[in-house]
């Protein structure tokens, strides 16, 4: 009868969905092992080995020679370092938590908390394991000079939030087509192995080759991310206003897409897949 309800602030609000996405994010982690150390190591071992491939590939093949002047390998990492967080951003987005989700009936759960730390989470151990990697290769190899940091390092996180919004427009598309959407996934990653331009400059392709690979918006990121890594490289055709401009496009189409599947959840999605 004299029951006193206490509304939380908009801070308190704010703290605890921080807190949410927090633990969303630490479950995001630890989904592909019960170790986080085991799990990072894993991611590690996966960008280690996507850089020796490259390298001996463009060893045997003689691109070396092909590429701009300074460290090969920097080379490699700069494009192989901003596709991963692209790729898995994307599929850590397509595979997050849906609103026919088992979580979604615990009452702070929704899916923008879910969305959050699947990106997030994705993010974090990315740039973990880019960090990690490149201090491995400046104690154990060859100093690493990079002439604008802070750019290259907006460049990767461009790559990831471009990432985030291609993977929204999938993610409100999955409920209504799984199927295309699981295919068009594994196609568009496989398909960036050589449409992101992490094996070439942009500088160096005749016309008729750019017009195949400035649709895509991690080219341009890549390329970008090149001119702010060597002092002797300047981007001509490439832009990341372009890529900025893509992002912020699927990323409200992804929003408005997933507002409208959300309001039309049903149980029996999880049951017909």
């Amino acid at each position: 009868m004299f029951s006193f309800e206490a509304r939380p602030t908009g801070r308190r609000k704010a703290v605890g969905l921080l807190e949410l996405i927090y633990h969303g994010i630490v479950r995001d982690v630890r989904k592909s092992h019960g170790n986080a150390f085991l799990a990072l190591l894993t991611n590690m071992l996966q960008t280690i080995i996507f850089v020796a491939a490259f390298y001996v590939m463009c060893s045997v093949l003689g691109l070396r020679g092909a590429t701009l002047r300074g460290d090969f390998l920097l080379y490699i990492m700069s494009g192989i370092f901003l596709f991963l967080c692209h790729t898995k951003a994307l599929s850590a987005v397509v595979s997050s938590e849906g609103p026919a989700s088992a979580m979604m009936k615990h009452a702070p759960m929704t899916t923008a908390i879910a969305i959050c730390s699947s990106a997030l989470g994705s993010l974090y151990i990315q740039l973990l394991s880019l960090f990690l990697v490149l201090f491995g290769y400046h104690v154990i190899f060859t100093p690493v000079v990079i002439e604008d940091p802070m750019s290259a390092l907006g460049m990767l996180l461009l790559s990831w939030a471009s990432g985030v919004a291609i993977g929204m427009v999938l993610l409100a598309l999955k409920p209504w087509m799984p199927a295309v959407v699981g295919i068009f996934t594994q196609v568009y990653s496989r398909a960036n192995m050589i449409a992101s331009g992490k094996m070439f400059v942009a500088n160096t392709l005749p016309s008729f080759m750019l017009a195949m690979f400035d649709w895509n918006p991690l080219f341009h990121t890549i390329d970008q991310a090149r001119g702010f890594v060597f002092v002797n490289y300047n981007p001509r055709y490439t832009d990341w206003e372009y890529a900025t401009l893509i992002t912020v496009i699927f990323l409200m189409i992804g929003l408005m897409g997933e507002f409208y599947t959300r309001k039309h959840a049903s149980v029996s999605w999880s049951a017909r897949q």
